[in-house]
This record gives C-alpha cells, sequence and structure tokens, in this order.
C-alpha cells in the first residue's frame, strides 16, 4: 500500500507538470526546452505569441504541423540556443524578434513569408538567415542592427513602413525588391564594401545613406520628405527618373570618392540643396532640369564648375564657396540674386582653401554679395548643414511608426 503522503506528492508533481505544458491556447507559448518545442510544433495554429526562454538550447525546432503564429515569436538574451529553425511556418502575425542571441548561428525558416515585422540586434555569430523562394514578402518594418549577417536577401518586401540596416560590419551585399518605403529607409555603419541594390525602388519618404560603397535606385520617382548622403564611398550617383524631393532636403555631405552627381529630370527640391565636403567632386552640373529649391542652397567643395541652367526660384539664400577658380560661375550665379534667389544674401567666391571645412553658410543678412576669387568677404555663422541623423535620434523616430 502507498503512504497518504505519497499519493499526495504524486498529485502534486502531476499537477505541476500539467500546468507546465505548452499548449496551442496559450496567450504566450513559452519554449524552455526540446520537448516545448515539439509540442509548439504539433500546434498548427497559435494564437497567442510564442517566447524563447532565456535558457533554452541549443536546437530548438518549432517545425511540423505549425504553420501560424497570431503574436509574436521573441528570443532575447539567450546565450544558449546555437540554431532556431521552422520548415512548416509561414506567418509571424507580430514581431520576429530576435536579441543579444549570441550563439545562434543557423537561422532557417524556407516556408515563412508574412511576418509582421522583423526586429533583430546583438546577433554575434548568425552569418546568413536562410529562407525559401521568394523568401518574406510582406512585413511593416525592417530593423536589422550589431549582426554577423553577410546577407538578407531573402527579405524581399514589396512596401513597408521602415527599414534600418545598420552596425551589420559583415554586411557586404543588400538586394531588396522594395517598391515603396513610407517613411524612412536608414543605411549606416555596415560593411566597407556594401552595394546596394533597389531596382523596384520608386517612392519613400526619406532616405539616409551612409558608408555603402555602391547604391542603385533606378526606378526611383519620388521622395515625399529628405534625401541625405553621407560619408558614402560611391564614385556616382544617378536618380535617373527621380522628378521631385516634395518637402525634404537633398544632400551630400562628406562623400570622399564621389566624382559625378546626377538627377536629369528632378525639377523641385521642397527643402534645402547641400553637397558640401565631396573633394573629389570637380564639377556641380547634374541638375539640368531644376527649377525650384524650396530652402537655401549650399555649395561647398573643390568645384571649378556649377551649373543651373533652369533655376526659377530659390526661396533661402545662395552660397558657392571653392578651393578652385570659380569665377565664370559665381559670375552667373550673382545675377540670380534679388531675383531667382529670394534670400537677402547670395556668396560665392573661390580659392578659399577652407572650403571643405567651414560647416555653416552666411546668414548675416546685410544683402552683401561677392564674387570671383575673393576669400573672407563674408562671415558664416548660424545654419549648420545637415548631418548623418544619429542611430539614437533615428531609434526613437523609427519607434514611434512602430
Amino acid at each position: 500500500m502507498f503512504s497518504k503522503e505519497l499519493l499526495s506528492a504524486v498529485a502534486a508533481i502531476s499537477f505541476v507538470s500539467g500546468a507546465a505544458a505548452v499548449s496551442c491556447s496559450d496567450p504566450t507559448a513559452t519554449v524552455a526546452s526540446a520537448a516545448d518545442a515539439t509540442q509548439v510544433a504539433n500546434c498548427q495554429t497559435i494564437k497567442g505569441s510564442v517566447l524563447i526562454s532565456t535558457t533554452a538550447g541549443p536546437d530548438i525546432n518549432i517545425g511540423g504541423e505549425l504553420t501560424e503564429i497570431g503574436g509574436d515569436l521573441v528570443c532575447e538574451n539567450n546565450g544558449a540556443i546555437h540554431s532556431l529553425q521552422s520548415s512548416s511556418l509561414e506567418t509571424i502575425g507580430g514581431i520576429f524578434q530576435l536579441k543579444n542571441v549570441t550563439q545562434l548561428n543557423s537561422l532557417s525558416f524556407p516556408a515563412l513569408g508574412e511576418v509582421g515585422s522583423i526586429d533583430w540586434a546583438t546577433l554575434n555569430s548568425l552569418p546568413e538567415p536562410t529562407f525559401g523562394t521568394p523568401g518574406i514578402t510582406k512585413a511593416k518594418s525592417v530593423t536589422i542592427a550589431d549582426t554577423f549577417i553577410e546577407t538578407i536577401d531573402g527579405i524581399n518586401v514589396e512596401s513597408l513602413t521602415d527599414m534600418n540596416i545598420n552596425n551589420n560590419r559583415r554586411l557586404t551585399k543588400f538586394s531588396s525588391s522594395i517598391k515603396s518605403l513610407s517613411n524612412a529607409l536608414y543605411i549606416q555603419a555596415n560593411g566597407l564594401n556594401l552595394t546596394m541594390e533597389m531596382p523596384n525602388l520608386e517612392w519613400i519618404a526619406n532616405m539616409t545613406i551612409a558608408n555603402v560603397t555602391s547604391l542603385t535606385v533606378p526606378s526611383l520617382k519620388t521622395v515625399n520628405g529628405s534625401m541625405r548622403f553621407d560619408s558614402n564611398y560611391f564614385e556616382n550617383f544617378l536618380a535617373a527618373n527621380l522628378t521631385q524631393i516634395q518637402e525634404g532636403d537633398l544632400s551630400f555631405v562628406s562623400n570622399p570618392q564621389l566624382q559625378n552627381i546626377s538627377f536629369p529630370v528632378l525639377e523641385k527640391v521642397g527643402g534645402g540643396l547641400t553637397i558640401a565636403n565631396n573633394t573629389a567632386l570637380g564639377k556641380i552640373n547634374g541638375f539640368g532640369a531644376l527649377q525650384d529649391v524650396g530652402g537655401a542652397v549650399i555649395f561647398r567643395g573643390s568645384m571649378d564648375d556649377i551649373e543651373l541652367p533652369k533655376l526659377e526660384n530659390v526661396v533661402g539664400t545662395l552660397v558657392a564657396i571653392s578651393t578652385e577658380d570659380l569665377t565664370d560661375s559665381c559670375n552667373t550665379l550673382n545675377k540670380l540674386s534679388g531675383g531667382v534667389i529670394q534670400g537677402t544674401v547670395t556668396t560665392c567666391h573661390g580659392n578659399d582653401m577652407d572650403a571643405n571645412n567651414d560647416t555653416s553658410s552666411d546668414t548675416s543678412g546685410d544683402g552683401s554679395s561677392s564674387s570671383g576669387d575673393k576669400k573672407g568677404a563674408a562671415s558664416f555663422a548660424g545654419v549648420s548643414m545637415p548631418t548623418i541623423v544619429s542611430l539614437a535620434a533615428f531609434g526613437t523616430f523609427f519607434t514611434a511608426f512602430l
């Protein structure tokens, strides 16, 4: 005969064991072991979220019957897991979140086509996620930061709110079928030889690109906000079909190898136009159709020729300063002051060895104008040149749209 005490203990153990079992109907199904993963995999649908616990591993497979997770799939602060996979999962309704999963070296989701959003950070051992064909084609936003990833070609979403790819030091190629981005594209501090191909991109709200070796956007027609290129390594930039930047700025700052900028059909820049400290850029002659600039025009660098043949309206001032002789260009630009250029000051001169160093424009408002090769005729203070948006600032901005 069993004692009452032993029977009570067995019942208690059974109760605890039953409570710990993972259910398909749990608001959050927590996977703490391979056995838990098997239970999750046997569900066809999980309406809630799936949480991979901080100690689960080393291999977690939720493939089998499972095709849909209604909520999030989350794995955070886990230093034990080496592989995470599912051959059957097609949809994640919420966030596919991987953060501080430092030993993860294999991520395989060949059937996955739709996620609410992707949020990956600090994946120090993952060289390449494995998706199927065509891969992930639907998501609201994508953030991939501080990873070991070399390529992310399996993310082929056509329409996004935001994309933020930063500090992925081994990422050297990024090709995407994205057609539109309703908020922002932010690329910074990835592999030194990162090449970007966005052949289908037609419309974007805001674009900030830094530390990129090449970028192709042959189909881009409209930028609703700002378009900024800072500290890149490409020699040429062409936006053959871009007709307008509706509200924001266009800027090229500190791109040391840039030799040619071409916007052959661009007619309008809603904000300011800044081209500065691009030391290899000898001519600014790629704006043959530009008519209207809604802010200031700032050119600082080593160019000996500036051509704006169709310019009809500049709401702000115009500043053009170069290390080279700008006499002919200044003679032409100064004639625009008081008519085409609405700002009270037009500053234009060459042979200024500090042209690539100064980071502000003349805002004295005294109506003075210089031309030819006169140096230092006006004081410079007040208007800061557009610079790279800091990652922290962008993070706050980005999160607001998730």
